[in-house]
């Protein structure tokens, strides 16, 4: 493992390797995916049982908090908070930049810890709203998490979370599209 620490603008900065992938992410440059990936079924079948399999470890991490929910859905999404009954071990961070097509590997892990059933794979499918068949294909592949009450929930915290970072000016490319997909979920216009 390396580490490289430095201090810059009054921060002080640590990076951490772990190991080096020699395979490019899918999405480089930022997390919103601009074009179709074409991933063979094979991949999202490893995705699959990676999500599976983080789920099923245990941590007391906290990648979302219900009290961040409480304060901030109906800034968000114009209705009122959620009380988050499915939780679930994830990643946190989960899009076309942390991710390789070449051989599935799933990077960036700082965010990990427990989060309402549903996020990660709400959250991938919000980055993926400029692709219609990559997003059609994240929705196939996670339909069994997606079109439940939870999974429905996990997707809108997702999405609620999303819409707090483009009110900060980020990903305006997909600003839009997030902001349709959250009122076709709660049949109510976002604020």
């Amino acid at each position: 493992m390396d580490v490289l620490e430095w201090t810059a603008g009054g921060h002080r900065y640590r990076a951490e390797l772990s190991e080096l992938v020699p395979w490019p992410v899918i999405q480089a440059g930022g997390p919103v995916l601009t074009q179709d990936p074409a991933l063979p079924q094979v991949w999202w079948t490893e995705l699959s049982a990676a999500l599976t399999a983080m789920a099923s470890v245990p941590t007391e991490r906290q990648a979302v908090r219900q009290q961040w929910i409480d304060k901030n859905f109906a800034v968000y999404l114009g209705i009122p908070p959620v009380q988050v009954t499915a939780w679930t071990t994830g990643h946190g961070d989960l899009h076309w930049a942390n991710l390789c097509a070449e051989n599935l590997v799933i990077l960036d892990w700082e965010s990990w810890g427990t989060l309402p059933v549903g996020y990660d794979a709400g959250l991938l499918h919000a980055y993926s709203l400029r692709c219609p068949a990559t997003t059609h294909r994240v929705r196939t592949a996670f339909a069994h998490i997606l079109n439940t009450p939870a999974g429905r929930t996990g997707e809108l915290v997702a999405l609620a979370q999303l819409l707090q970072v483009t009110s900060r000016g980020h990903h305006q490319d997909i600003a839009e599209a997030i902001r349709a997909r959250a009122e076709l979920l709660t049949s109510r216009p976002v604020p």
